[in-house]
């Protein structure tokens, strides 16, 4: 039996002009922009407009691409080694679409898709199936596609966690550091409309803390905050910014929750951004860990979730 993994990612720009293509396919989501068409288009445009100049300077920080290309890249070739199915990864807002990657799995009769979203959202997961199956319908993909909803709970992936953030801590205490878990952020609309993203998150940090406990990791304290808040609009609490403000003169480390790949959020935003902030109020030391991208523990994290799940 001819099998496939396909990982799926919300995307970024593989060069400079595809930064336009990325916000303007973002912003187009009816998951991400609720209104109806033909307004969302419009929306959309707007808010591409408004944004791309200075999307694109943050960007050339970065090389000129989003480092979600090169981790994701790395992770496809390592999880290929591991399995017995041949592994691809679509994007939902750049190349590869859907639309392209089914393209080669016109012979294959099994594909597991696995969203790179250990949270279920609507705006993330339901987004990335949904267009997944209008595609293989369109294209009329023969294959059994199955795929998953979340895996924070899983043990291997909390242990990636858990080994990132002492990677990012060295041969320094834990204890003398205040470790803040920041997820993306939603709209308190979206949540208040039942997605449970925020649950799967407050939920993921317990996970997280039990395994730092197992492992003798003792931190100062433990925090959750959300990033990433854009318009007007109430979004979930606390917000990033306004807790690093509460942490003059104390050292921190962040570990990003909601990614388990690193891309412009985590390499430019918490990076870059907030560390501007971090120097602003005086924080001694700030760290930002890395996402599990293609490590040992995340890895294993697939691998089960595909034989569980696929060969079901």
């Amino acid at each position: 039996m001819k099998k496939a993994v396909v990982l799926m990612n919300m995307g970024g720009p593989n060069n400079l002009d595809e930064v336009e293509v990325f916000l303007k396919n973002m912003f187009n989501d009816k998951y991400i922009i609720g209104a109806p068409q033909p307004i969302r288009s419009i929306i959309s445009f707007i808010i591409t407009n408004l944004r791309k100049k200075e999307a694109k300077e943050n960007y050339k920080y970065l090389g000129g691409i989003s480092p979600i290309i090169g981790h994701t890249k790395r992770l496809v070739r390592r999880l290929s080694k591991d399995i017995d199915a041949d592994v691809f990864y679509k994007m939902r807002y750049t190349p590869p679409f859907a639309k392209d990657v089914l393209k080669n799995l016109e012979d294959y009769e099994e594909i597991y898709a696995i969203p790179m979203y250990p949270h279920y959202s609507s705006t993330t997961t339901k987004s990335s199936i949904e267009e997944l199956q209008k595609w293989a319908k369109k294209l009329n993909i023969k294959a059994n596609i199955k795929t998953i909803d979340s895996y924070f709970e899983n043990e291997n992936y909390n242990k990636a966690i858990v080994q990132r953030i002492k990677e990012s801590l060295g041969k320094d205490k834990s204890e003398d550091f205040e470790l803040i878990f920041s997820a993306h952020g939603l709209t308190q609309r979206i949540i208040n409309k039942g997605d449970p993203y925020q649950k799967h998150i407050i939920k993921n940090v317990e996970y997280a803390k039990k395994e730092l406990a197992r492992q003798g990791i003792k931190f100062k304290n433990i925090h959750l905050a959300y990033q990433s808040r854009l318009g007007p609009m109430e979004w979930i609490r606390p917000y990033m910014d306004d807790t690093l403000k509460q942490m003059k003169d104390k050292k921190v480390l962040i570990y990003p929750i909601s990614f388990t790949v690193d891309n412009s959020e985590t390499e430019f935003e918490l990076d870059i951004e907030y560390k501007e902030i971090a120097n602003e109020v005086g924080i001694s030391d700030y760290r930002v860990a890395k996402a599990p991208n293609n490590s040992q523990y995340f890895i294993e994290t697939l691998k089960e979730l595909y034989y569980e799940k696929c060969t079901s």
